[in-house]
């Protein structure tokens, strides 16, 4: 382990236990979003842990572990939030499983409000169906939000190889709508850099992806991509949406 990767993991977990105000993190977003703009992954998270201590998370959707798998080396111990919407597949939360079992990470499973059937009792049976954009932002943006509050920054899997939406994804960016620090480590890596890391480090995969799911989100609103297809394409096919709204 580095010096530098030594630092931010000792730093960790005593550092920055009160919230610094918007202006101060708009400040760290202004000076260090260049500065970072072209360093390596692992760097990009050294700095975020030693910046914001345990105000700082990894998110996963569980499609792998990259992420996650990543920021357990430079800061062992690190905060790994998750979605649980009710409605994954079985081997998403699978992979959550795993990732918690195999990783030296602190892995915080959060949930919506209502359950799926509350929800089907309030809004009316398969919401997901009749209001797509209502039943993510009560299952994923809104969860996500809360859980986001004892927080200063949070670091995504997000990459600008993915969609044209995500190509000015920055690597250190503001998040107006939450009022954090986005950081995006892996936001310049292409499909093939994933691969090779994952191949290299054994990372773990949820299986959906070797069986046609490029792009996993919840079971009712993804179905197989076909050869050549975006990979994004089977996220709530036939409906027009892209986004579930958490990075829009």
């Amino acid at each position: 382990m580095s010096t530098a990767t030594t630092l931010a993991a000792r730093e960790f977990k005593g550092a920055h236990t009160e919230g610094r105000s918007p202006e101060e993190l708009r400040e760290l977003v202004s000076h260090w979003g260049a500065e970072l703009e072209l360093a390596p992954a692992e760097t990009i998270i050294e700095w975020a842990a030693a910046t914001f201590g345990e105000r700082f998370c990894i998110t996963s959707s569980m499609g792998d572990a990259v992420l996650a798998h990543l920021a357990a080396k430079v800061v062992p111990g690190v905060d790994v939030v998750f979605l649980d919407t009710g409605y994954h597949f079985v081997e998403t939360i699978g992979t959550r499983d795993a990732v918690a079992a195999t990783l030296d990470v602190n892995l915080i499973s959060i949930t919506p409000v209502q359950s799926v059937a509350e929800q089907d009792a309030t809004y009316g049976k398969d919401l997901y169906k009749t209001d797509p954009d209502l039943c993510c932002k009560l299952r994923k943006v809104q969860p996500l939000q809360e859980a986001l509050d004892g927080y200063d920054a949070w670091a995504t899997g997000l990459r600008r190889a993915e969609t044209h939406n995500r190509v000015i994804a920055p690597v250190v960016g503001w998040d107006a709508k939450k009022g954090k620090v986005k950081v995006s480590p892996i936001a310049r890596w292409s499909d093939e850099q994933v691969d090779r890391y994952i191949a290299e480090n054994s990372v773990l995969v949820n299986p959906l992806v070797y069986d046609g799911y490029p792009s996993i989100g919840c079971a009712p609103c993804t179905r197989r991509v076909a050869p050549g297809e975006d990979p994004r394409s089977g996220r709530w096919a036939g409906t027009g949406k892209t986004e579930c709204g958490i990075h829009t």
